[in-house]
């Protein structure tokens, strides 16, 4: 049995390049393919219609799958839940982020806070687009959003990424856990005593069936609203800003119209899913692609891999800002598609423009390089760039 990193040539995941040689190679010629996974051995799903096909059936592959990968380190989230017990805690928070929800004044707030970030740069003529803006960027949004004051964005931002890419280093990811838990803990009790009119807020006083949720329930929310909020979202922003400025062209014609942008991030979220990889567990024989499986059978749905299959998209390796799009699945499928897509997409569009209005004749630094990477998780490692102060 073939283990995952032999596969892709990498130890740690988020060190994996170019995984999409050998995604081509599965879905042409073992679209299930058996694994030895980091865990458990399991089944890497690869094809598109495989993948929607598992993601779109959550009665026959459950979402429990997540109990044993990222919900070792999250605590019970809405991730490993199906059926009842998946839409009642869904519905605690899912009106936040419906799009009714995030017009008003809130467009405004995210683009001050874009340009905020911009303020401490802008007179530089050269940054790092990733360590000064898109990797806390979406975490200053996010934590206004639910109600958290956070005064060291270093720290917590760090704690998120320690929190997201526990399988590389798992010590790390249930210390940072730990530790976000203890943060976290005297702002939950003054929400006990003072309600606001925040997220953290519907929280700490939801009911579900006549019950509060216990602080271990709420704890696991805010682990997975805070870093999985912000982190999938600074990886979009930076893969959308690399794409471009690794193609000169669809940079220039997004500076020169700017409705191009909503392209840009929907062609974004198929050529570099943030998120590649989704666990599921089958509850009943089934047959996929023409290979049995057994009930309890662990899967991995590349998502990633989906995005980039020449049976849906043609010349998929390719990005191209004016593809027309039919539908991707960067945001999973189903009943347990992505709670934040709205957000994401406001968030991106504010930070493009933002960047775009505030960095001009924006470049690549020749001097310096960049790269996408990363295997369950993807992003630039750094965007060092220049531009006329």
């Amino acid at each position: 049995m073939q283990a995952l990193d032999e596969l892709f040539g990498g130890h740690f995941m988020s060190e994996v390049r170019d995984p999409y040689r050998a995604y081509a190679r599965l879905r042409r010629d073992e679209p299930v393919k058996l694994l030895d996974l980091p865990l458990a051995p399991g089944y890497m799903i690869t094809r598109y219609e495989d993948v929607v096909t598992v993601l779109k059936d959550a009665a026959l592959f459950s979402s429990s799958a997540n109990a044993k990968g990222i919900g070792l380190v999250m605590g019970r989230t809405i991730l490993e839940m199906d059926g009842k017990e998946h839409t009642q805690h869904r519905n605690i928070v899912s009106m936040a982020f419906v799009p009714k929800a995030l017009q008003g004044e809130f467009p405004s707030v995210i683009d001050r806070l874009a340009h905020e970030m911009i303020d401490g740069f802008v007179r530089d003529g050269h940054v790092d687009l990733v360590a000064r803006f898109t990797r806390t960027f979406p975490l200053r949004v996010i934590a206004h959003m639910i109600g958290v004051p956070i005064q060291d964005y270093e720290t917590f931002k760090r704690w998120s990424l320690d929190l997201i890419g526990f399988a590389d280093d798992p010590p790390r990811g249930f210390e940072a856990a730990g530790q976000l838990v203890e943060y976290l803990r005297p702002i939950v009790e003054s929400r006990r005593m003072e309600r606001r009119g925040d997220l953290l807020s519907t929280l700490v006083h939801a009911d579900v069936e006549g019950h509060r949720l216990s602080d271990e329930e709420i704890f696991s929310f805010l682990r997975l609203l805070l870093p999985a909020g912000s982190d999938t979202t600074y990886r979009l922003i930076g893969s959308a800003l690399f794409g471009l400025l690794t193609h000169p062209k669809q940079l220039d014609a997004v500076r020169a119209d700017r409705s191009l942008i909503a392209g840009t991030i929907e062609e974004t979220l198929r050529w570099e899913a943030p998120v590649q990889l989704a666990s599921r567990e089958t509850t009943a024989p089934t047959v996929l692609a023409g290979v049995e499986l057994a009930a309890g059978a662990q899967l991995l749905t590349a998502l990633g891999s989906a995005n980039r299959d020449e049976r849906r998209f043609d010349d998929p390796d390719r990005f191209d800002i004016h593809r027309r799009i039919d539908e991707h699945v960067a945001f999973g499928f189903g009943r347990h598609f992505c709670l934040g897509a709205h957000l994401a997409r406001l968030e991106a569009a504010a930070a493009l423009n933002a960047v775009f209005d505030r960095l001009p004749n924006l470049r690549p630094d020749a001097a310096q390089e960049s790269f996408v990477a990363g295997l369950a998780f993807r992003s630039p490692n750094r965007l060092p760039v220049v531009f006329d102060a």
